[in-house]
C-alpha cells in the first residue's frame, strides 16, 4: 500500500486559536510523521468551501463569544453540511472550548440573542455571565468562570488539562459525555466532560489538548487513517510506554487524594473555594441554570 495521507481541516485558525490551539494540529502532523502518514493541513477560513470527502480529520479550537459570533453562520450554514456528511462516513473531529459549544445545536450568551450551533452533537450551551466584565468586579466575574485543572476519566486512560469557561453545556437524550470528571468541573457539573459522538469529539479540555493527551491524538489519527483507507492500526511509539507508566502514578495520587476527600469533615478544594470566596464576597447564590432545549 502507498504511503497513507490524511487531510486535516483546521477550521477557523485566525479566530478560533484563543489558548494555543494550533498545538493540536501540530500534534497530529508530528504523530502521524513519527509512523510515516503524511498529515496535509487545510486551513478552512470564514468563505472556504468545503466537500466531505477532501477531509479526514477537522479541529476547530476555543474562541469568545465575538469569535463564535464572527464564524457561526458560515460554519453551520456553508461548512456544515459537509462536515456532517464526513462525519457520518468516519471522519473524526476534535472541537474545544468555544468550539465545542458551536458544534451543538445552540450556544445563549448571558445577554443577546443566541448563537444557532451546528448541531453535530446533541447538546446545548448556556453562558452565566457576560464573557466580558462590564458593570461587575472582576473577583465577581471569575467567580462565575470556571477556571482550573481539569482531569478526566476516559476508559482506562487519564485525560488531563486546563478549562476555562462560563458556559455551561448540556447532553441531550442521543449524546454521551466523553469520560467523568475527575478534579474539575466539565460540562456543568454534573460529572460529565465532553461528549462523544463516533469519531467525533467535543471537549473543555485545554492545555492545548493533544499534546497532553496523545492517546486522544492517536484515536483521532486512526479514525481519519481508517475513514480513507480502511480500518487502520497504528504502530506504538516510545512516549506510549512512558505515558502509561505515568498515567499510574497519576492514578496512585488521584485515588489518595479522592480518598482524603471522601473523609468526614473534609470539605474538598471546591469547598475550600467558596468558603475562601465567602470571606471575601466573591461567591454569588444564583438560580440554577436552564435544562431544556432552546425552542
Amino acid at each position: 500500500m502507498a504511503t497513507p495521507k490524511i487531510t486535516v481541516g483546521h477550521l477557523y485558525p485566525e479566530v478560533m486559536n484563543a489558548r494555543g490551539d494550533r498545538g493540536n494540529v501540530s500534534a497530529i502532523v508530528r504523530r502521524c510523521g513519527w509512523r510515516g502518514i503524511t498529515a496535509e493541513v487545510r486551513e478552512l477560513r470564514i468563505g472556504d468551501p468545503l466537500r466531505a470527502e477532501d477531509v479526514d480529520l477537522f479541529v476547530i479550537g476555543d474562541g469568545g463569544e465575538s469569535d463564535q459570533a464572527l464564524i457561526a453562520a458560515d460554519l453551520v450554514i456553508l461548512k456544515g453540511p459537509g462536515i456532517k456528511e464526513a462525519v457520518a462516513r468516519g471522519a473524526a473531529v476534535l472541537a474545544i472550548g468555544g468550539g465545542y459549544e458551536l458544534f451543538g445545536r445552540y450556544c445563549q450568551p448571558a445577554r443577546g440573542t443566541g448563537l444557532p450551533g451546528l448541531g453535530l452533537f446533541d447538546s446545548w450551551t448556556v453562558r452565566s455571565c457576560d464573557e466580558y466584565v462590564t458593570d461587575r468586579s472582576v473577583p465577581q466575574a471569575l467567580a462565575d468562570r470556571v477556571i482550573g485543572d481539569l482531569v478526566v476519566r476516559w476508559g482506562d486512560e487519564l485525560l488531563v488539562g486546563v478549562e476555562n469557561h462560563a458556559g455551561r453545556t448540556y447532553l441531550g437524550p442521543s449524546a454521551r459525555p466523553l469520560g467523568s470528571v475527575l478534579a474539575g468541573r466539565g460540562n456543568n457539573g454534573d460529572g460529565g466532560e465532553g461528549v462523544l459522538l463516533g469519531s467525533a469529539v467535543g471537549t473543555y479540555l485545554r492545555g492545548p489538548c493533544l499534546p497532553r493527551n496523545p492517546v486522544l491524538a492517536d484515536v483521532l489519527i486512526r479514525a481519519a487513517v481508517g475513514s480513507r483507507y480502511g480500518a487502520a492500526d497504528l504502530a506504538p511509539l516510545p512516549d506510549d510506554l512512558e505515558r502509561a507508566a505515568h498515567d499510574r502514578a497519576v492514578d496512585r495520587v488521584l485515588a489518595a487524594r479522592l480518598a482524603r476527600r471522601d473523609r468526614p469533615g473534609w470539605p474538598g478544594l471546591r469547598g475550600q473555594r467558596q468558603a475562601k470566596g465567602r470571606r471575601h464576597g466573591q461567591v454569588r447564590t444564583r438560580p440554577g441554570l436552564p435544562a431544556t432545549p432552546w425552542p
